[in-house]
């Protein structure tokens, strides 16, 4: 099947499509012409399969296509003067060939959402391996005549489907976000005259009309274009609009004007902030940037660090499983001759094995989190995201609003030396206050700061006598005043550095007027030049005495002008920021600044926050020139990225997690989405737009990194507490089935009836219910927590054994002191008595790397289910239950014996929990 974008270009070719300004006076000759379309249409050929296999994104086939067509063009037509604006040579296409052009490529939307059925997403849902894991469970305990064991895990198994069904179709409102955002219509000329058009009927090599106000309708080549400004920060995350010029076709673009940098080029959902344009309409839909990023938030969400983490523990178990539960089967079947006894047996130690209260031990712990990180400013949307908040290592961040305050003020007002000068601000505040024009960021900065130094400045004292407006071919904006004081009328010109130099003839300093030679001018020029060097942006002043009885103005009236001096404008940096970086670095967390804006600004603001970047900070153009293996490399090495598009941003943040890194990313802009999307946990503001909060994780309430210290803090408490959980379960549990394997060998009953296993995980996993509510070692939260599956199995080989250890001395006191050789109910019910509370009190040794009770005690909830379930244990041999269990009240010694056995379990248990704890610290360092 062929691309559309291709058709559309062969298309073009075949019949070149004249912007207004231009005319056609010869063609090429015909085999020069035809051997660039081939080229260009086999290039295409080639773009399109690889944008089909997802090799390539479409914004990318596109870039490449536009730079061969500009081959294409160049031999297909010379230019010669621009025609009059108002007699274009062609009048856009006709109705035909624009049904056409629809039918072939479709309606200009933004995303296409695939309608993905509730059959389907439980489906998926329910494949995820510890779901599968917990109705196999749920199934074991229905065979085993334990219903509510049963009902308690498959609820918990439906719970998660449920759940997660509801995120993912929550999530896939993000790319519907994107497409309502573009819902209007769109000036075009068709059959030789304007028609208003609804926006998802342009279609490619449409002539489409932008004045002020409009947004940009579908990707765009600017055939003409008058004073144009387009508000672009969506995408770029720039500040200040930017000036778009006409670029005749087959010209190339200019060095580093590339992409999104392209000022001949305009994209979809950008805004027209003033002027006028003429455009040729090169892509629409999802072939365009904005529809790239919608088909971005319609993907699959990437698993995370988090999700990667169970599925190990999950696999993991169930290797264990496998391993064990046919051991236990055949040496209690060959042992006891019961072969369905040993079956049932088997299956409850597979029960046993398994952490099934890890779902609800999860869900608690991250809905006690999400209720404490609200307090400090942070909403938690996905739950599962929580522990990636611990985990982050790596932190991308934008510039704008989170190091900078993401407001433009004048920073500094300077005389033509360089020095402070109030007078400056004086006539820039009267400038901009008294012009009756659209006042931009730059005229509220100069006004924000008059007012702050109000007493220095009194603009009653001046009276509006005309203006020169503002317009994009001078770039000047001039104020025609009279001081009421001295009654002089004075022009005051406010413009672009370069602009306003060239209407000077002289220069203003300390009070004396002297001409401006050329040796001032390249002073000051070189003073512009270290001022823009530093990222600020400057602006020049200058002022004129003129005839105060005059009523009309004229540009020709700004001429022979005295420089006054220069305003220099910046988005400043937060005052938290850097010790919000110093915080995130000594968090264990390397911040990245990824952002937009240009390399000098950057740098600056870098700098102003202590966030040395060194001599690594890349820009988008040498992101784009860069092999995977080169991009991988250099996101190691660097930590600030400037000058971006969204997919380079997606794609340093995919670099990352390749290397092995838990990446958060924080961004408020569309074209932050991707990012988001593509990170282990998306951070947002919220004040950002729809899109960005939609494929957000977490929103905060404040847009500053120091929020985020609070929320990083609370999930590494919370991974942390899940791991005791995970912890404690498996390696017991693990030692517990070395036990059963042991004991099924030598006795001639079986060691533990399945009732009694049951009943006994069901009490243990009670207990563990506190876990959530437990505190956590302020050490704990220094450094980022992964889910680390060596870990876990280190502790279970090591405390496994030791629980067995403790286990095989239980036997040989019930059987050599209390002979149970021939008395199974004495022997189930001691064993169940010492494993019950050993696992129990376990806990308090696993939960922290200190000593216990010592050095580091558990919360009040702990400590209380801990001793309820320990009574209970102790209670259910003299209890009404114990018949309906099969247990024995036990010798009054053996409460005696079993207190030590558990005593110097504890101790052991604490021994080589301080060396596993040394040995996984040497490892991770």
């Amino acid at each position: 099947m062929t691309d559309p974008t291709q058709q559309a270009a062969l298309e073009a070719a075949r019949h070149p499509t004249v912007s207004p300004e231009v005319e056609v006076q010869s063609l090429a000759p015909e085999e020069e012409f035809l051997k660039h379309l081939e080229h260009f249409s086999q290039k295409a050929n080639v773009f399109a399969t690889l944008a089909a296999k997802n090799k390539i994104a479409p914004y990318e086939a596109f870039t490449h296509l536009h730079a061969l067509w500009a081959e294409v063009e160049r031999t297909g037509a010379r230019l010669t003067e621009p025609v009059p604006m108002g007699k274009p040579a062609v009048a856009g296409l006709t109705s035909a060939q624009a049904r056409e052009r629809l039918r072939q490529y479709g309606l200009n939307q933004a995303g296409t959402s695939k309608r993905i059925t509730l059959s389907s997403r439980i489906v998926d849902a329910v494949k995820n391996p510890l779901v599968l894991l917990l109705f196999v469970l749920g199934g074991i305990s229905y065979a085993t005549n334990d219903v509510r064991s049963a009902v308690v895990i498959i609820g918990m198994a439906v719970l998660g489907v449920t759940l997660k069904v509801i995120q993912e179709a929550k999530a896939d409102t993000a790319a519907e976000q994107l497409k309502k955002m573009v819902h209007t219509t769109a000036t075009v000329l068709r059959d030789g005259e304007q028609q208003e058009i609804p926006m998802t009927e342009v279609v490619p090599g449409d002539m489409v009309l932008l004045s002020a106000g409009d947004m940009v309708p579908a990707d765009v080549q600017l055939v003409r274009a008058k004073d144009l400004h387009v508000n672009q920060a969506m995408l770029t995350g720039e500040a200040l609009p930017v000036e778009k010029v006409a670029r005749a076709p087959g010209q190339p673009p200019i060095e580093g004007e590339t992409g999104l940098g392209d000022l001949a080029m305009c994209f979809m959902g950008t805004n027209v902030v003033s002027g006028s344009a003429t455009a040729l309409v090169m892509a629409t839909g999802t072939r365009t940037y904005f529809g790239g990023i919608a088909a971005k938030l319609s993907e699959k969400r990437p698993e995370t660090d988090f999700d990667k983490g169970i599925k190990k523990f999950t696999m993991l178990m169930l290797r264990f499983m496998m391993v064990m539960v046919p051991f236990v089967f055949v040496i209690n079947g060959a042992t006891t001759g019961d072969w369905m006894g040993a079956f049932m047996f088997a299956l409850a130690v597979a029960v046993g094995l398994t952490p099934e209260m890890l779902p609800m031990v999860v869900t608690v712990c991250l809905s006690k989190g999400a209720l404490a990180m609200a307090k400090h400013k942070v909403i938690v949307k996905r739950l599962d995201a929580i522990q990636n908040f611990g985990a982050i290592d790596i932190l991308c961040t934008d510039k704008t609003g989170t190091l900078t305050q993401d407001k433009i003020i004048l920073e500094k007002y300077l005389d033509v030396t360089g020095e402070e000068d109030n007078s400056v601000l004086e006539y820039a505040y009267v400038n901009s206050k008294l012009q009756t024009g659209l006042r931009n960021a730059l005229d509220m900065a100069v006004i924000s700061s008059g007012d702050q130094v109000g007493a220095h400045i009194d603009p009653s004292r001046y009276e509006l006598l005309d203006e020169i407006p503002f317009d994009f071919m001078r770039r000047r904006l001039s104020v025609i005043v009279r001081d009421t004081q001295t009654g002089r009328a004075i022009l005051i010109c406010k413009g672009a550095a370069e602009e306003v130099f060239a209407q000077c003839r002289d220069c203003l300093h300390d009070g004396v007027i002297s001409p401006l030679d050329d040796v001032h001018r390249e002073t000051m020029q070189e003073l512009v030049h270290e001022l823009n060097d530093d990222g600020f942006r400057v602006v020049a002043l200058a002022f004129a005495e003129v005839d105060g009885s005059r009523h009309d103005f004229a540009v020709a009236d700004e001429c022979n002008l005295t420089l006054m001096g220069y305003l220099a404008f910046l988005d400043p940096p937060k005052d938290t920021a850097a010790d919000a970086l110093a915080a995130m670095l000594a968090l264990g967390i390397q911040p990245k600044i990824l952002t937009g804006d240009n390399a000098v600004i950057t740098a600056k603001i870098c700098r102003e926050v202590r966030f040395d970047a060194g001599d690594h900070l890349i820009t988008g153009e040498a992101v784009a020139a860069m092999t995977e293996a080169e991009l991988a490399e250099a996101v190691e090495i660097c930590h600030v990225f400037a000058k971006l598009d969204p997919m380079q941003k997606e794609a340093i943040v995919k670099a990352l997690r390749a290397r092995g890194h838990v990446v958060g990313f924080m961004g408020d802009g569309i074209n932050d989405a991707p990012a988001l999307r593509a990170a282990d946990i998306g951070i947002s503001v919220d004040s950002a737009v729809d899109v960005a909060k939609e494929s957000a994780d977490i929103i905060l309430l404040e847009k500053s990194l120091a929020v985020l210290e609070h929320g990083v803090a609370e999930g590494r408490k919370i991974f942390f507490n899940i791991t005791k959980y995970i912890r404690m379960g498996a390696s017991s549990n693990f030692g517990n089935m070395f036990s059963v394997l042991g004991a099924s060998a030598f006795l001639p009953y079986l060691p533990m009836l399945p009732i009694q296993i049951l009943v006994n995980n069901l009490m243990y996993d009670f207990s563990q219910t506190a876990i959530p509510t437990d505190n956590v070692d302020a050490e704990i939260a220094k450094q980022p927590k992964r889910w680390r599956i060596d870990d876990i199995r280190r502790y279970i080989l090591y405390l496994g054994p030791v629980s067995s250890l403790f286990d095989y001395v239980t036997f040989f006191i019930l059987l050599h002191v209390f002979g149970a050789w021939d008395n199974a109910a004495l022997f189930q019910t001691g064993w169940f008595i010492e494993s019950l509370l050993s696992q129990t009190l376990i806990v308090h040794v696993i939960r922290t790397d200190k000593i216990p009770f010592l050095q580091s005690r558990s919360s009040f909830m702990l400590g209380f289910t801990t001793v309820a379930i320990c009574a209970v244990g102790v209670w259910l041999p003299f209890s009404p239950l114990a018949d309906y269990f099969g247990l024995v009240v036990p010798p009054a010694s053996y409460w005696g014996l079993i207190a030590l056995v558990i005593f110097c379990y504890m101790c052991l248990a604490q021994i080589v929990k301080t060396w596993v704890v040394r040995r996984i610290a040497s490892c991770s360092s």
